[in-house]
C-alpha cells in the first residue's frame, strides 16, 4: 500500500467524531491515515464492542436525533482542527430498496447531521453513502446548507475497487472544508489497481457449510439445505441459476418477474473483485455470495476482509456467541476501511496544501 507516499502531509492535528460509526470501518481507516478519532456515536448496542476493541476511541450509545453540540464539544477541546464524519444509514436510498419513503425516519438523519455541523462548525466534514442519495432533495439541501455556512464542498461517485478494495462497491463520497477548495484524491498512489477475491481470501483455511474454523470463530459460514447444496454443487464461478438443471430452479425465478435477478444463488470468481457486500452476504441465496471453490457461502470473516477490515478485527467478545445476522449486518453496513483511509489522506493532503499556501502569503 502506497497511501500518501507521494505527498508531503502536514502534521497539523485533525480530531474527528464519527457519527453513525457502526463497527468502526470509517474510524479505523481515518486512524490509519493519521487522523485522531476521539469519539464514535451509534444507536446500535452491537457496535460498541467491535468499535472500542479495535479503536482507541470513546463510544457514545445515542441517536444522532438526540445529540446536541454540548454532547460533543468536550471531545474536541484543544485538539486541533475539527472533523465531523459519518455515513447515515443508507438502506432508505439503496437500489435494493424500491419503496423508499420520506416517512422513513432514516431519510431525515442527514438533516440532523447538518444541524450538528451548524452547531459545532468544524473545519472539515465528510460523508459516505450510496449513489442514489445525490438525486434526493435531502442531499441537495445538505450541500446547500454546507455552502451557506462557508464550506467548499465536493462530492463524487467512486468504485471502491479502483482504490484496491477487493469489492465492486459504488459510493458517493463528500468532502467539505471551511479552509478552502477540497477534493478526494484519485486512485493512483493508493495501491496497484483492483484486488481480486483470490488475493483477499484465497489463503483462508477451507471450511464446510455450517462449520467454523477452530482458530477463528468469525471464519464461520451458514449451513445449506439439501436442495441448496445440490444447487451450489452445479454452480460455476460467475455463472447464474439459469445454468442449473430445470428442477433446481426456484419457483419464483421461473416466473417472468423473477427472471431479472440472475445474481442470486451465484458463486464469486477468484480473479475478479467481489460483488457489493450487503448485510446478508452470509447467505448463498442472497446474492453472488457463494465461495468460488468450496460448496458454501462465504464466511463472516471473508466478508469482513472483502470490506478491507484487517484479518484480526474483532467483532464479538471472546467466549461470546457469534450471531451471523447481527455481525453480518455490522460488516455489510460498514464503510470499507481502505475507503476511510483514502478519505483521511485526502483531508490531510488538503490541510497540508492550505498550510503551505498560507505560509507563502
Amino acid at each position: 500500500m502506497k497511501l500518501g507516499s507521494k505527498t508531503n502531509i502536514s502534521n497539523k492535528n485533525i480530531s474527528a467524531i464519527d457519527l453513525f460509526c457502526g463497527a468502526g470501518g470509517l474510524t479505523h481507516g481515518l486512524v490509519k491515515s493519521g487522523i485522531n478519532v476521539v469519539l464514535g456515536v451509534d444507536i446500535d448496542p452491537a457496535c460498541q464492542f467491535p468499535y472500542t476493541a479495535n479503536n482507541k476511541s470513546d463510544f457514545l450509545l445515542k441517536s444522532v436525533e438526540d445529540l446536541e453540540a454540548k454532547d460533543l464539544e468536550n471531545y474536541y477541546k484543544n485538539k486541533g482542527l475539527k472533523l465531523i464524519a459519518g455515513c447515515a444509514p443508507c438502506q432508505t436510498f439503496s437500489t435494493y430498496n424500491q419503496k423508499a419513503k420520506k416517512s422513513d425516519r432514516r431519510w431525515w438523519l442527514l438533516m440532523h447531521f447538518s444541524r450538528l455541523v451548524e452547531e459545532l462548525l468544524p473545519e472539515l466534514v465528510t460523508m459516505e453513502n450510496v449513489p442514489r442519495l445525490i438525486d434526493q432533495n435531502v442531499f441537495i439541501d445538505f450541500v446547500g446548507d454546507l455552502e451557506a455556512k462557508g464550506y467548499s464542498v465536493s462530492y463524487k461517485i467512486v468504485n471502491c475497487a479502483d482504490y484496491g478494495i477487493p469489492q465492486q462497491r459504488n459510493r458517493v463520497v463528500l468532502l467539505a472544508s471551511r479552509l478552502g477548495p477540497i477534493s478526494l484524491l484519485s486512485p493512483p498512489g493508493f495501491g496497484n489497481g483492483p484486488k481480486t477475491v483470490r488475493e483477499a481470501i484465497g489463503d483462508l483455511p477451507p471450511i464446510e457449510a455450517g462449520t467454523s474454523d477452530p482458530g477463528d470463530p468469525l471464519h464461520q459460514c451458514s449451513s445449506l439445505s439439501r436442495l441448496n447444496m445440490r444447487r451450489i454443487k452445479v454452480s460455476t464461478p460467475g455463472g447464474t441459476w439459469r445454468d442449473w438443471p430445470k428442477e433446481l430452479v426456484t419457483d419464483c425465478h421461473k416466473r417472468s418477474s423473477g427472471k431479472t435477478y440472475p445474481s442470486v444463488y451465484g458463486r464469486m470468481t477468484w480473479d475478479d473483485p467481489a460483488p457489493t457486500v450487503t448485510t446478508q452476504f452470509y447467505g448463498f441465496g442472497n446474492g453472488r455470495f457463494g465461495h468460488p471453490e468450496q460448496d458454501r457461502a462465504i464466511s463472516l470473516r471473508e466478508g469482513a476482509i472483502l470490506q478491507s477490515f484487517p484479518p484480526d478485527y474483532e467483532f464479538v467478545a471472546p467466549g461470546e456467541p457469534v450471531c451471523q445476522k447481527s455481525i453480518g449486518r455490522l460488516i455489510g453496513n460498514a464503510v470499507p476501511v481502505t475507503l476511510g483511509e483514502v478519505i483521511g489522506y485526502s483531508l490531510r493532503v488538503h490541510v497540508s496544501k492550505v498550510a503551505r499556501k498560507r505560509t507563502r502569503q
